[in-house]
């Protein structure tokens, strides 16, 4: 695959070279719509329209319309659990200290604790998300490095390609630029462990340059994952939709309406009326006026909307922390709240089984872009240098 692949990329065939790499582009575009919750299926309903007797439009009746945002706060929750807390790096190796140094000092100058945050707060909301590694000059002449987090919606597609155990072969990112002439263009980067092809289309004709790789590895950490909500979304649309119909009936029934004892039924009001008044055929003397009001809502209802909700929170193991129930557990020892919360510690550890492998990922560039690139000087400590990494808890002791 790897001299098909630079093949085509040296012959300028980009759309060939895509072929070979797969893209998740469709499902993040779902994830995308069922993230926001002004494209949720319940604010397609319309209003309705009233007519007179005669088939005349009288005036349109509001229908509610009211998505329920439980992807962000899943999302959020599951984000809080696993990166809540900056990750704690340790060396292991012995005679690495200056390497060790620089990798931490790097860690703070590629704003990692807030990269990778960014990063899985998208791959949870979008099945996908990348750090890239770009390397330059700075101001000073000397070698820096730059991290970019990469997601479908800040504009850029991603391609992969794999090989038969899983790692990746080739990286390519694709992205529109404006130049200085005011004209935009489609460009797609292709990232291998060797080259880096830069592609740009002008006048439906694909250039291509060609760089040697400096870092000497695909400078990707790439994430993907089931969307955070995945498995619920059912139950947010029904209980959406039986808000939005409650919202409905709330207006229909809320205001009262008097009721007047009369002979003959004088006048019969509108629905949609306010201040609506009945007058009645007979009645007691002494009930010659009385308010007609809606004393209670379904049971079965409120009973619907609290399945739904213990349901939701539950599959996706996303505890339900809100004001009424943290003011409730004012005086709960600190190990009684962790029990609380163990339906995130359990999926915060199923998602620590991957990103143990892309925390290692990130090390392993960061090493080597010292060595190759940052401080060469230091490429013996850095072939010894081992490091590890830990995830904190979310909340301090």
């Amino acid at each position: 695959m790897d001299n098909q692949f630079n093949s085509l990329l040296h012959q300028g065939d980009i759309d060939k070279a895509l072929s070979l790499m797969t893209t998740n582009s469709e499902r993040t575009a779902e994830a995308l719509r069922e993230y926001n919750p002004a494209s949720h299926a319940i604010n397609k309903r319309h209003d309705k329209p009233i007519y007179d007797k005669n088939g005349n439009l009288k005036r349109w009746v509001k229908r509610w319309k009211l998505p329920i945002d439980y992807p962000r706060y899943i999302n959020e929750i599951a984000l809080v659990f696993i990166y809540g807390r900056p990750v704690v790096w340790r060396q292991l190796s012995t005679g690495t200290d200056e390497a060790f140094g620089h990798f931490s000092r790097l860690i703070q100058r590629l704003h990692f604790n807030a990269k990778i945050r960014e990063c899985k707060r998208l791959a949870g909301a979008e099945t996908q998300a990348a750090l890239l590694f770009h390397p330059y000059r700075n101001k000073q002449g000397k070698a820096d490095c730059r991290l970019r987090v990469l997601a479908k919606s800040k504009g850029d597609d991603i391609y992969v390609a794999w090989d038969h155990f899983g790692c990746i072969k080739a990286f390519a990112w694709g992205y529109n630029a404006t130049d200085m002439q005011g004209e935009t263009n489609r460009h797609i980067d292709f990232f291998t462990d060797q080259h880096i092809y830069h592609a740009i289309a002008l006048e439906e004709v694909w250039k291509v340059t060609e760089e040697d790789n400096i870092i000497g590895k695909i400078p990707i950490v790439l994430f993907q994952q089931e969307k955070e909500w995945a498995g619920v979304e059912a139950l947010i649309e029904r209980e959406e939709y039986i808000a939005s119909r409650n919202a409905d009936t709330n207006d229909y029934f809320s205001d009262p309406m008097l009721i007047l004892d009369a002979d003959i039924i004088k006048n019969m009001p509108d629905k949609n009326d306010e201040n609506k008044t009945l007058i009645k055929r007979g009645g007691s003397s002494e009930a010659a006026a009385s308010y007609l009001t809606w004393d209670n809502a379904p049971e079965n209802k409120q009973k619907e909307i609290e399945w739904l909700q213990n349901h939701i929170l539950s599959k996706t193991f996303t505890p339900n922390i809100d004001f009424d129930n943290m003011k409730s557990l004012s005086n709960v020892s600190g190990k009684a709240l962790k029990q609380l919360m163990v339906l995130a510690d359990i999926k915060a550890a199923r998602h620590k089984e991957q990103h143990d492998e892309l925390l290692d990922r990130f090390t392993s560039i960061c090493i080597a872009l010292i060595a190759n690139v940052l401080d060469v000087s230091l490429k013996t400590q850095c072939d010894k240098l081992v490091i590890t990494h830990e995830f904190q808890p979310p909340f301090e002791d």
